[in-house]
C-alpha cells in the first residue's frame, strides 16, 4: 500500500505540447505530490479522447510510485548513451560462406558476396570501436547489398540463414506495401521499430540488426510511360535517409502504447525524451526478380559491341545479368541516389532441375525435414528413394517457379497418405517413383495389404543405408564438443548419434549434443555411488555405450537402468569391500547387461 498524497492542481504544471496536467516539480523527489488514482484515470482518458476520438476510459488497478525499475526505454538515444555501445564480431567471410554451403545449393557467387560485404560490416565495425575510433565518420560506406534474381532462388532463405547465424535482429518487408506517406498509419520507418521488437526493446542490439526489402524492383519508376511514377518516385525519396543514416522516433502519433509511455516518462522525469534509433549501423538488403533488365543491359551492351553482335546474342538471361551496372539500375526506374546507396549488387542464378533434386538431396533442406515431421506427429517415418526425388525435381522444374515449386509437389503427392494413414495402423512410409506418379493407386494398394514384407524390407534396407551415410558425416565432420569435453567418439557412439538423428529428425549436431549430455549424466553417477557408500566406480567405455543405447527409444530409461545399476552395485561391492579392502571398481558392459550375474560373480571369485 502507497500513501496517496492530496494533489494540488493550482500548483501543477501543464505541458505546452500536451497539454497534459504535469504531476511532478521540475526536479522530482520523494515528497511530489502525487494525483488520486481516480484523477489521473480521468486526465489521461480526457487526453486520449480528445486525440482519438470517441469515448475512452482508463482504468488501472494501481498508481505506480516515484521509484520504478529501470527498463530499456529508460535509455536515451542508442547509439549516443554514454560512448555507444560495443559489439563484437570476429567471424570470417570463408567461415560465414562454409555455414551457407550446408543449406544452400548453387549460388556460389551470392554467398561469396554476401558472406564477404556482411563480415567486413560488422568486424570494420568491431575493429573501430577497438581503437577508439568513431565508426561513422563523416565520409564511411555502409556496403548495403541488392540481390538479384528470379523468383525461387533463394534470397530471402540466405539472408535469413545469416541472421540467424549472426543472431542479430531481422526483419523483412515487402516494398510493394509501402507509399510515399505511408501505408495503414505506418511509413518506412516502420521496419526499424519492428528491429527493436525482434531485439526485444534492446536499442543497442537492434541498431546492429539487418533489414531485408524484398520485391524492391516493384518501386521502380515505370520507365516505359511517360512522366514520372510520382508514387514509385517517392517510394524511393523515403528509403534514402534510413539506408544511409537518420533518427528514427520509436515513438509515432498512430502508436497509442507508446503516447502513454511518453507520458509515463514525463510524469517521472519531468522531461520530454525523445527515444529514437540511428540506423547508421543497420545494414539493409534488398531484393527483387527485375524483370526487363537484362534487355536494358543487352542494349547498353550492343551500342559497345558493334561488330559482335551475335556473340553477345547468343547469351542467356543470366549471362546479361551478370554485367550489370549501376546506370542500367538508373535506366530501369530508380533515383540514381537510391542506386548509389546500395554500393553492392549480387546476382542469383535461377535453379535447374538438377539444382532442384539437389536440394532435395541435402539433408539440411527444409522442404524434406518438415514433411518428415509432418508424418513424425502421427508416429509415420517418412522416407524418400532417390528416383522419387528426382521425379518431384523434374515435376517442380516444369513449374517455372524455383525451389518454392518443390513443397507444392511434394504436398500434392503426400497429401492422401498424410489423411489416411494416422487412422491405421502404418508406422513407415517409403516414397518412391511408382507412389509420385500414382499417389492415389499405391496408397489404395498399401491399404491392401499393410503387412507387405516387400514393402518392410525396403524400408529397413533404406534406414540401413541412411545411417551408414549419417555415420560417414559424423565421421568426417568436425565435432568440436567431443574435444573440449575429452569425451571419446567410439563407433558405437557414432552409431548412436546417427539412430538418434533419424529417429528425432535432428540435426547431427544437436544428436551428438543430446549424446553427450547423456553421457555427462552417466558419469555423475560415480559420484554419486562414491557418495552414498564410499566406493569409488569407473564406468568402463562399452559399458556407457550399452547404457546409452538403453535410452534410444526412451530417454526416461538412462535414469532407470543407472539407479537400477547402483543399488545392485552398491549390496555386492559393500560386501567385496568388507572381505578384500577394496574400494576401486571397474565397472564393464557385463555388469550393466546383466548386474545380478555380475555381482554374484565377483563374490563367488571373492569368497
Amino acid at each position: 500500500m502507497y500513501m496517496q498524497k492530496r494533489y494540488d492542481k493550482k500548483n501543477a504544471l501543464k505541458d505546452p505540447g500536451t497539454g497534459l496536467t504535469d504531476i511532478t516539480n521540475e526536479k522530482p523527489d520523494r515528497t511530489v505530490n502525487l494525483p488520486s488514482q481516480k484523477d489521473l484515470e480521468k486526465e489521461i482518458s480526457n487526453y486520449l479522447s480528445k486525440k482519438y476520438g470517441g469515448r475512452i476510459r482508463v482504468v488501472s488497478q494501481m498508481v505506480f510510485p516515484w521509484q520504478a525499475k529501470p527498463d530499456s526505454t529508460d535509455r536515451k538515444e542508442g547509439a549516443d548513451s554514454e560512448k555507444g555501445p560495443k559489439i563484437s564480431f570476429n567471424l570470417k567471410p570463408e567461415e560465414l560462406e562454409a555455414y551457407l554451403n550446408r543449406y544452400v545449393v548453387r549460388q556460389d557467387m551470392a554467398k561469396a558476396v554476401l558472406a564477404t560485404k556482411i563480415c567486413t560490416h560488422f568486424n570494420k565495425i568491431t575493429y573501430l570501436q577497438e581503437k577508439g575510433k568513431d565508426p561513422h565518420s563523416i565520409g564511411s560506406i555502409k556496403n548495403n547489398i541488392i540481390l538479384i534474381g528470379p523468383t525461387g532462388v533463394g534470397k530471402t532463405y540466405l539472408v535469413k540463414l545469416i541472421a540467424a547465424k549472426l543472431g542479430v535482429p531481422f526483419v523483412k518487408g515487402d516494398a510493394t506495401k509501402f507509399s510515399e506517406t505511408g501505408y495503414v498509419g505506418g511509413d518506412i520507418e516502420d521496419l526499424v521499430r519492428d528491429l527493436v521488437q525482434e531485439a526485444d526493446g534492446d536499442l543497442e542490439k537492434a541498431q546492429y540488426g539487418i533489414v531485408y526489402i524484398d520485391e524492391i524492383d516493384k518501386i521502380a519508376s515505370s520507365h516505359h510511360m511517360s512522366g514520372p511514377d510520382v508514387s514509385r518516385a517517392g517510394v524511393q525519396r523515403a528509403l534514402l535517409k534510413p539506408l544511409e543514416e537518420t533518427e528514427v522516433d520509436m515513438r509515432v502519433p498512430h502508436d497509442p502504447i507508446s503516447q502513454i509511455q511518453a507520458i509515463e516518462r514525463y510524469r517521472k522525469t519531468g522531461k520530454r525524451e525523445k527515444l529514437s534509433l540511428n540506423t547508421r549501423s543497420i545494414l539493409f538488403i534488398v531484393s527483387g526478380a527485375f524483370g526487363g533488365l537484362s534487355d536494358i543491359i543487352k542494349d547498353r551492351l550492343r551500342k559497345k559491341s558493334i561488330g559482335f553482335g551475335a556473340e553477345i546474342d547468343n547469351q542467356d538471361e543470366m549471362e546479361w545479368l551478370r554485367h550489370v551496372k549501376p546506370q542500367d539500375l538508373v535506366e530501369y526506374g530508380f533515383e540514381s541516389e537510391f542506386v548509389g546507396r546500395i554500393p553492392v549488387i549480387s546476382i542469383l542464378e535461377e535453379l535447374s532441375e538438377q539444382d532442384l533434386f539437389e536440394i532435395l538431396c541435402n539433408p539440411n533442406n527444409p522442404i524434406i525435414m518438415s514433411k518428415k515431421q509432418d508424418f513424425r506427429a502421427y508416429g509415420i517415418d517418412l522416407k524418400f528413394e532417390e528416383d522419387a526425388l528426382r521425379l518431384l525435381a523434374r515435376q517442380a522444374y516444369q513449374e517455372h517457379t524455383g525451389a518454392r515449386a518443390l513443397v507444392s509437389v511434394v504436398e500434392r503427392v503426400l497429401l492422401p497418405f498424410e489423411k489416411k494413414l494416422p487412422s491405421i495402423s502404418v508406422s513407415f512410409l517409403v516414397v518412391t517413383s511408382n507412389l509420385v506418379n500414382g499417389p492415389e493407386g499405391e496408397l489404395q494398394k498399401l491399404l491392401e495389404n499393410l503387412k507387405d514384407k516387400a514393402r518392410l524390407r525396403r524400408y529397413q534396407a533404406m534406414l540401413a543405408e541412411e545411417k551408414q551415410i549419417l555415420i560417414s558425416r559424423l565421421e568426417q565432420e568436425e565435432l568440436p564438443r567431443w574435444e573440449d569435453s575429452k569425451l571419446k567418439l567410439t563407433h558405437n557412439r557414432l552409431d548412436i548419434v546417427a539412430q538418434l538423428s533419424l529417429k528425432e529428425d535432428l540435426d547431427f549436431r544437436e544428436a551428438s549434443e543430446r549424446v553427450q549430455l547423456w553421457i555427462g549424466q552417466i558419469k555423475s553417477y560415480e559420484d554419486s555411488f562414491f557418495n552414498r557408500c564410499g566406493l569409488r566406480i569407473n564406468l568402463e567405455e562399452d559399458a556407457v555405450d550399452m547404457l546409452l543405447y538403453s535410452c534410444l527409444d526412451d530417454s526416461s530409461n538412462l535414469y532407470v537402468q543407472c539407479e537400477r545399476l547402483c543399488n545392485i552395485l552398491e549390496y555386492g561391492l559393500t560386501l567385496i569391500r568388507e572381505k578384500t579392502a577394496q574400494d576401486v571398481f571397474n565397472i564393464s558392459a557385463e555388469a550393466v547387461d546383466n548386474p545380478e550375474l555380475y555381482i554374484n560373480r565377483l563374490i563367488r571369485e571373492c569368497y
